[in-house]
């Protein structure tokens, strides 16, 4: 029901957001676990599974004791569950949502037939279509013809009560279980030197970005574990900054970590993993004269992001985006480098933009238009040449306060002195109405010129 007709039921009702992500992930490890009795096991729908148990019951002595063994580790894990066991997946589907129970064999039809015909996993339109002519229950359907039935609507309620009734064969098909990228590795004597962490470690990578290949798969973050002699555990992990299966650059990157790691009485088992990974095509690797290969310019560029990304974070490891939008300040985007792939500058016709941008800076003792001579950062300029006007209008969709002034124009300005800079003035307002501070002149009556960027 709506949640609005619950809460006016009960006023006291305690809700909060379903998390359907982890849902779906706790329902996956569900199904993992209920491979100890079935080999073939599905989900059903998005809050159920759906095993094939034949040929397993007697090893459990019965189906009757197979299902108290389920139902009784559900209830140990905390975990409130229905179970039904029925000769076909659409009796058995209809049960354990009607309180569950045992289907015996050959009596499909009278312990299903009590069910209302919602079991059936039909759309809510053919239910309600079924309520307005009196068929309520599967019992009721049963004995008509087929064919006024799919005429009526439509050969979905006959499949249905055909696959519940055994008529029509439905197989349990268990999706593949996705591919889990780890190695490990017993050590047979207890080793505690960083060469020989490392050499342990490029054999498990090895064997690591064999099976990422097979796949077809990068690894974006990788978990080396080592347990100690003395049962204590230490972990390194590292982030790569793009989808990655080369053993060597790999291990370069757990250098520091591994240095730091305390082995204790020794290190007898280590364990690699890659917790998260990226698919990753076949690509050529360019190759040098003399047999060896030759680091590409975006490996390389790779690689130094994944290095300083792991030690002071992927986040702050930004790089600049493209945005479509003429003023300075919203021409371009900052994005985390790891998380993001370069564009290409769009072709923008006009004047070139400075290699430096940076908040307006007041210019005081400016003469003329352009100013002849102005003093800013302290220091006095003479104007050797200038270009200019390029006038840009701020964007009226938003309310930028820096830009409430007006019209903006903008003079590149090459100094005697030597800087190139980009100069603007506001010619609709004579004073800046940006943040108040003490630095931002506010005089009336005379143009108030500004720095905002230095060309190379």
């Amino acid at each position: 029901m709506a949640l609005a007709d619950a809460r006016a039921m009960c006023p006291d009702l305690a809700t909060r957001p379903a998390d359907l992500a982890r849902e779906a992930a706790a329902l996956a490890s569900l199904r993992r676990w209920a491979s100890r009795y079935a080999p073939m096991v599905a989900t059903d729908g998005v809050d159920g599974l759906m095993a094939d148990i034949s040929g397993v019951p007697h090893l459990f002595g019965g189906e009757e004791d197979l299902r108290e063994d389920l139902q009784a580790r559900l209830e140990r894990a905390g975990l409130h569950a229905a179970s039904a066991i029925a000769g076909t997946r659409g009796a058995a589907h209809a049960l354990a949502r009607h309180g569950g129970g045992i289907v015996p064999d050959g009596r499909l039809a009278e312990e299903i037939g009590h069910l209302p015909v919602t079991a059936l996993r039909v759309d809510h339109d053919t239910a309600e279509g079924l309520s307005r002519m009196g068929l309520l229950r599967i019992a009721d359907l049963i004995p008509l013809p087929r064919a006024p039935l799919a005429r009526r609507f439509g050969q979905g309620l006959v499949l249905r009560l055909d696959q519940a009734l055994g008529a029509q064969s439905e197989p349990v098909a268990a999706e593949p279980d996705a591919p889990h990228f780890g190695v490990r590795m017993t050590l047979p004597e207890p080793i505690g030197l960083q060469s020989d962490v490392m050499a342990g470690l490029a054999r498990l990578l090895d064997r690591l970005c064999a099976k990422l290949a097979q796949h077809h798969m990068g690894a974006r973050r990788v978990r080396l574990e080592l347990r100690r002699v003395d049962r204590g555990s230490a972990q390194v992990e590292i982030g790569l900054a793009r989808p990655m299966r080369d053993p060597a650059r790999i291990a370069a990157l757990f250098a520091k970590g591994v240095d730091e790691i305390d082995s204790g009485f020794g290190i007898d088992a280590m364990r690699l993993t890659a917790p998260v990974t990226e698919a990753l095509a076949p690509e050529q690797v360019s190759g040098q004269i003399g047999g060896g290969t030759s680091i590409r310019t975006e490996d390389a560029l790779a690689d130094l992001m994944s290095s300083v990304g792991n030690r002071i974070g992927f986040e702050r490891v930004l790089r600049l985006l493209p945005a479509t939008s003429l003023i300075p300040e919203r021409s371009f985007l900052m994005a985390p480098a790891a998380y993001s792939a370069p564009e290409p500058t769009p072709h923008r016709a006009g004047s070139n933009r400075p290699i430096t941008l940076f908040p307006p800076e007041p210019v005081t003792d400016a003469s003329g238009t352009p100013p002849a001579s102005f003093r800013w950062r302290r220091m006095r300029f003479t104007t050797l040449r200038a270009a200019g006007p390029e006038r840009i209008a701020p964007e009226w969709w938003f309310d930028d306060p820096a830009w409430r002034s007006g019209l903006r124009d903008y003079w590149r300005v090459e100094t005697q002195e030597g800087p190139r800079l980009w100069l603007f003035v506001t010619p609709q307002a004579q004073s800046w109405t940006g943040p108040q501070d003490a630095n931002w002149p506010a005089t009336a009556g005379a143009q108030n010129w500004y720095v905002q960027g230095e060309f190379a």
